[in-house]
């Protein structure tokens, strides 16, 4: 890395209180935005040092979703109980931009899945499974990336049978997505409801979501370093997210 070999992409959003969270109908309850409380900045409070206490929930900004996050996977690894090993990962990554400016519904089906696997090869066995849609483009608010109307939100994902064929038959250890969440944003009328949170979970397989600057990876070859807090009996954590890029031209 320090030769110019290898360049570090961050794929992480900046964490605020501005930063997009998940909404659930009013019967539900609701993860929190991000907050900071200063205890001291130089003053009286701690005339040498600044720090602060922070609340959020644990699925807020780009973060990773551990298998005991649904139902699924409750008997499953916590957050904490993540190995490490499978934190530092060979990634792919699959292109839908153009499909989901023309449709923010897009739906990626196993047949999409299958197209990318002829051009350029199988899947990383442990790897992850980045999906690239264009919606880290745009603007970093409530609205906007949420895009809902009274039907709900308009977001892009994987159909329920695409879903599952991720989670139950390829070899890849999680899901990296742009958006929101893993799922789309009318996956609560799929059968099963949220399938991606389902699938994935029930295998003991990860998610990784609000993921940024993806067009900066290639298809194939970047090794991503996800690194969520180790909460005890935690169901997920804000990660910061690097990916490792061979630079085209440069030896390794």
């Amino acid at each position: 890395m320090r030769g110019g070999a290898i360049e570090v992409v961050d794929l992480t959003a900046p964490l605020s209180s501005t930063t997009p969270v998940l909404e659930l109908p009013p019967e539900f309850g609701q993860t929190k935005v991000f907050e900071l409380e200063e205890i001291s900045r130089y003053d009286e409070r701690g005339p040498a040092w600044y720090w602060n206490n922070f609340r959020t929930g644990e699925h807020t900004g780009t973060h990773f979703d551990a298998p005991n996050h649904w139902v699924t996977g409750k008997d499953l690894a916590d957050v904490a109980s993540v190995p490490a090993h499978q934190l530092v990962a060979p990634a792919v990554v699959l292109d839908f931009t153009d499909e989901v400016s023309k449709d923010p519904d897009f739906l990626i089906e196993v047949e999409h899945i299958q197209a990318w696997k002829n051009r350029y090869g199988a899947l990383p066995d442990g790897g992850w499974l980045l999906v690239r849609t264009g919606w880290s483009s745009r603007s970093y608010a409530q609205e906007p990336f949420l895009n809902a109307d009274e039907n709900g939100p308009h977001t892009p994902g994987l159909s329920a049978a695409c879903a599952r064929w991720v989670a139950e038959q390829s070899p890849v250890v999680g899901l990296g997505v742009e958006t929101v969440g893993t799922d789309a944003g009318r996956a609560h009328a799929f059968e099963p409801a949220f399938p991606c949170h389902s699938y994935l979970m029930g295998s003991g397989k990860y998610g990784l979501t609000q993921l940024q600057n993806l067009a900066k990876l290639p298809p194939t070859g970047a090794v991503v370093v996800a690194g969520p807090l180790p909460i005890v009996s935690g169901s997920g954590a804000p990660a910061r997210v690097l990916a490792l890029v061979e630079r085209a031209g440069r030896p390794s």
